[in-house]
């Protein structure tokens, strides 16, 4: 047994996967064989989750059984909203209150309990009810804390649809339901991140779905995982609000030694492919808007970040702005991040169970040796 030290696993190989692979030398990214620009332009979320659960993407007849099933899921017990409630009137954070909501939802859902956890059928069940719940969950946590009630689920529209309607209280445009659903598919699967990990993790020692998915919440909480569309969004407002030149902004910023949110990957060495996508989308919902000075904002900032630094944007970095265009809050972009990534964390949990191991590594002992033990009245 090797005794090399790896901080932070990287580069440590733990799994196989079938679901997601990343080429980071060319800024290529793929969801069972299928290119995320392919899916991005042709698919739908709902193709993608079948697609990342079921191994291939339905035809008309499945997406529209899994549709169903996924609607009839929507409803959130009027218990969990109490809970929902009473955190956003403490002003819970966001993350905080989704990974207690999801936590939640056990209670109330039939096949938890003493279920088996390597029931196949049964965990599909509560993939579909985790899956079909969290926009519930966190579109009444957004409007509770707004002294708005909650808007109950429709079933006429799609699962990105669906959650601006209850977010807003309105049903959206083609234009900005096409947009949302586009980022959840960008965002549903990422290879085995600190999330995911997580989310294997805890079902490796065979606990339960609900676990598996608040462990992968809790974890994405985290700045350096999930938070940097939220940074990225207060950054370029902070520009704005200063009524500053952004080439001047990000010059200042970093000979402050500051921080500029949204660059850089772990896994990436050039331009994240999910951020070409939503950099486009940003400037349509600008021009369709009037005014594309957020994506100017952006585009500046990303050509002196390349030139000078030779880092290039992650997905974080125009997910922010595309999201402010559509009236998001900015405290609930990683929410968001979380409701399309729970399709991922999910299927890579069914994947990992087929061939189960309890994940253990080991760590090195680097504390006192031969300690002599004293008794506490002498002590």
């Amino acid at each position: 047994m090797s005794d090399d030290l790896k901080k932070g696993l990287e580069g440590v190989l733990v799994a196989e996967s079938e679901l997601s692979d990343i080429d980071g030398e060319v800024g290529k990214l793929v969801y069972r064989g299928y290119t995320i620009e392919d899916l991005a332009k042709g698919a739908s979320y709902e193709e993608v989750l079948y697609l990342l659960w079921y191994g291939h993407l339905p035809d008309e007849g499945e997406l529209a059984e899994f549709t169903d099933s996924m609607v009839a899921e929507r409803a959130v017990d009027d218990a969990v909203i109490e809970v929902v409630r009473t955190l956003a009137e403490a002003d819970e954070n966001p993350m905080a209150a989704l990974r207690t909501g999801v936590s939640t939802l056990s209670a109330f859902d039939p096949d938890d309990g003493d279920a088996d956890p390597t029931d196949d059928e049964a965990n599909l069940r509560k993939a579909r009810r985790i899956t079909a719940k969290i926009p519930t969950i966190l579109a009444a946590f957004a409007r509770i804390r707004q002294g708005d009630d909650p808007v109950q689920p429709r079933e006429d529209l799609s699962h990105a649809a669906n959650f601006l309607y209850m977010l807003n209280g309105e049903e959206p445009d083609d234009v900005l339901a096409e947009t949302f659903d586009m980022a959840l598919v960008l965002h549903a699967d990422h290879g085995l991140n600190a999330s995911t990990f997580s989310a294997i993790v805890t079902a490796s020692t065979l606990s339960d779905l609900h676990s598996s998915v608040t462990s992968a919440i809790g974890t994405l909480k985290g700045p350096l995982h999930g938070g940097a569309n939220q940074d990225v969004m207060e950054m370029l407002k902070e520009v704005d609000d200063a009524e500053q030149d952004p080439l001047e902004w990000v010059k200042g910023a970093l000979d402050e030694g500051r921080r500029v949110s949204g660059f850089g990957h772990r896994v990436y060495d050039v331009k994240d492919p999910r951020a070409r996508i939503l950099g486009e989308k940003s400037k349509d919902l600008g021009e369709a808007a009037g005014s594309i000075k957020w994506y100017e904002m952006s585009t500046t900032i990303e050509e002196y970040m390349a030139e000078e630094k030779g880092l290039a944007p992650n997905v974080d970095f125009y997910s922010a702005s595309t999201y402010y265009q559509m009236g998001i809050p900015i405290d609930i972009y990683t929410p968001i991040f979380a409701m399309s990534r729970v399709g991922g964390w999910i299927a890579h949990v069914f994947q990992y169970i087929d061939d189960n191991r309890l994940i253990r590594p080991r760590a090195r002992y680097t504390g006192p040796e031969d300690q002599e033990f004293v008794p506490i009245e002498e002590r």
